[in-house]
């Protein structure tokens, strides 16, 4: 079988660097389903209002090709392998991410036809999906459910420190969407000097930040 992208994801997030490691962490970070030409009708989505959340099958597209069986889940500090098939790390056989996403709106466009605005996406702008499926709620939701290794470390977001000339440049929203970005630390999990810098491409602007005491401290905005 083979597949080809029926849309293209957008985000304020263009490179990996900051993309949430799952769905849902980053609940108002916005993003934007654009349709290929063969699906820029109406009718495709027919009835995808009534749904409050998504299913997105898409490629992780700037991943390499899996080099091994086993990884290193950053929920295990970076140090603990398990099998790739019992983790989402993105190096994988065929490359291929599953999100839940929390449906926004259906907005209609004379130029892209349907437009579907999610939330809370961990796909990078650019990002090929191949698929889009409703969230049906009594099939898709076990919340007795076990989750291996992920019961056992519990991990918590980081505080925020933001400038406010930050957040005026950024207005409201975005940077909401950006303090649940940083609150989930994107630094490598074997990063832990408080004096480095780092410098995240967000919203077209490069965020700058260190982190110290379990707080990201943004330092300026490009």
């Amino acid at each position: 079988m083979t597949i080809e992208p029926i849309a293209y994801f957008h985000s304020p997030l263009t490179s990996k660097f900051g993309i949430p490691r799952q769905s849902g962490l980053a609940a108002t970070l916005p993003g934007r389903i654009v349709f290929t030409p063969d699906y820029r009708r109406e009718e495709a989505v027919r009835g995808l209002e009534g749904f409050d959340y998504l299913w997105l099958i898409w490629e992780f597209s700037s991943s390499g090709a899996v080099g091994a069986l086993t990884v290193r889940p950053p929920r295990l500090g970076g140090n603990e392998r398990v099998g790739v098939f019992a983790s989402r790390s993105p190096f994988r056989p065929n490359r291929l991410g599953l999100s839940c996403v929390r449906l926004e709106r259906v907005e209609l466009t004379n130029e892209y036809g349907p437009v579907v605005h999610v939330l809370g996406a961990d796909l990078m702008d650019g990002t090929p999906i191949y698929d889009v499926k409703p969230y049906v709620a009594y099939a898709d939701a076990h919340p007795e459910a076990r989750s291996g290794f992920v019961d056992r470390h519990d991990w918590q977001p980081l505080r925020v420190e933001m400038p406010r000339d930050v957040e005026a440049q950024l207005g409201a929203d975005l940077s909401a969407a950006l303090r649940e970005v940083l609150a989930q630390d994107p630094r490598p999990r074997y990063h832990d000097d408080p004096r480095r810098v780092y410098g995240m491409p967000f919203a077209g602007r490069d965020v700058k930040f260190r982190v110290a005491d379990a707080t990201v401290y943004v330092v300026g905005i490009e």
